[in-house]
């Protein structure tokens, strides 16, 4: 159940991802391939997306590899779903209401923050072992964050090109930036801790049942 699941699921986010990549070339014909593919892949977004994909590919293509074992570990699938879950909800309360999004651009749009974010969670609850996160591990989740934060910093300043308006240094100043950076940290780690919340206390149940 959970191979086919995560196979579904793994199709229908590459899909999404290809569409969206797509769609951004299509629509930029001005702007060279290179410089939108970086401007692609520097998107949290698309980056959140891809983990989610390569974590849904890996088991259902070869659970018993290397990679297959990596990304069904418990930590891993645990700080994807709090990345994703993060987009999820950051696009729906700060970006949804700022464009109105048509045809194919919908389609993709609601895969990447939508449907993608709740089958991650879904594949989460449902199939990853759960007891072993301890409440540090959302702290150290917070890198893949930090990392992200410093390469848009680097890539903005360079560039003038930001992924969204809330980090937009040009636009908000380096300081308001920041507060509005550290308000997304906060939330990832809240996040992260509802996430481990979660796991510990579904591992006491499933202990408990086991030694019924």
């Amino acid at each position: 159940m959970a191979r086919l699941y995560r196979a579904a699921f793994a199709v229908l986010g590459w899909f999404a991802l290809g569409l969206q990549y797509g769609l951004m070339l299509k629509g930029n014909p001005q702007i060279g391939a290179g410089e939108l593919t970086l401007n692609f892949f520097s998107y949290f977004t698309i980056l959140s997306n891809l983990m989610v994909a390569l974590a849904l590919t890996a088991p259902a293509v070869a659970p018993n590899s290397r990679p297959g074992r990596w990304a069904q570990s418990e930590g891993v699938r645990a700080a994807v779903a709090m990345y994703i879950v993060v987009v999820g909800v950051t696009y729906h309360f700060l970006l949804a209401g700022i464009w109105e999004p048509q045809g194919w651009s919908l389609l993709a749009n609601n895969l990447l923050h939508y449907v993608m974010p709740i089958a991650f969670v879904v594949d989460w609850l449902a199939f990853t072992p759960k007891g072993r996160l301890r409440w540090a591990d959302p702290a150290k989740w917070l890198a893949v964050v930090l990392a992200y934060g410093g390469w848009t910093l680097l890539h903005g300043k360079l560039s003038g090109w930001w992924p969204y308006w809330f980090v937009d240094v040009d636009q908000l100043g380096l300081g308001k930036a920041m507060i509005y950076f550290a308000g997304l940290l906060v939330f990832f780690l809240i996040v992260g801790l509802i996430v481990v919340a979660i796991d510990r206390a579904v591992g006491r149940r499933d202990r408990r049942l086991a030694s019924a």
